[in-house]
């Protein structure tokens, strides 16, 4: 599938629940516009003051129906939660409250699906309990220009690079 049926089939989705939160609200909000460079093992992503969804063009590919009917609405819902409730806790009540009666969805945090492939470098770190702890690129590059520290959940000390 090519860029312009997985932009066309996204936007499809989103008016489509930009219309039953239309509905459901008696308002009128407006329909955020899509993108396919979510990057790393995130399925997608709302930015709520630019009026964006962020979508993984890879997993969106590999999950495609998943993201038309639990992706899609789940950050619509954040961006109707935004545009109706201002600044709220992300998955908080409000959210999980138009996952579940707008969209007739369980309120999922998470997605479960493989990012085996997604082309995502880890790193490992350990903790005084010795325990192994993979990075991201990301959070491995914080730790390494000294930007962020990271700590172990069970002990709390913090992470060092296990190489």
């Amino acid at each position: 599938m090519n860029d312009i049926d997985l932009l066309h089939s996204a936007e499809t989705a989103i008016e489509q629940s930009c219309k039953l939160a239309n509905t459901y609200f008696s308002t009128h909000f407006l329909m955020p516009s899509v993108s396919l460079n979510q990057r790393g093992k995130i399925a997608g992503s709302a930015h709520l003051q630019k009026n964006v969804i962020k979508l993984n063009k890879k997993l969106f590919i590999q999950n495609f129906e998943d993201f038309l009917y639990q992706v899609i609405p789940h950050e619509v819902a954040h961006i109707i939660c935004y545009q109706k409730f201002g600044k709220v806790k992300p998955h908080g009540i409000e959210w999980q409250r138009i996952m579940r009666s707008l969209f007739n969805l369980d309120a999922h945090v998470t997605h479960k699906y493989n990012v085996a492939d997604v082309g995502m470098q880890e790193f490992a770190y350990r903790c005084d309990c010795n325990k192994l702890i993979m990075l991201s690129t990301v959070r491995h590059n914080k730790v390494s220009r000294g930007k962020q520290r990271y700590r172990c959940q069970k002990c709390k000390t913090v992470l060092t690079c296990a190489d």
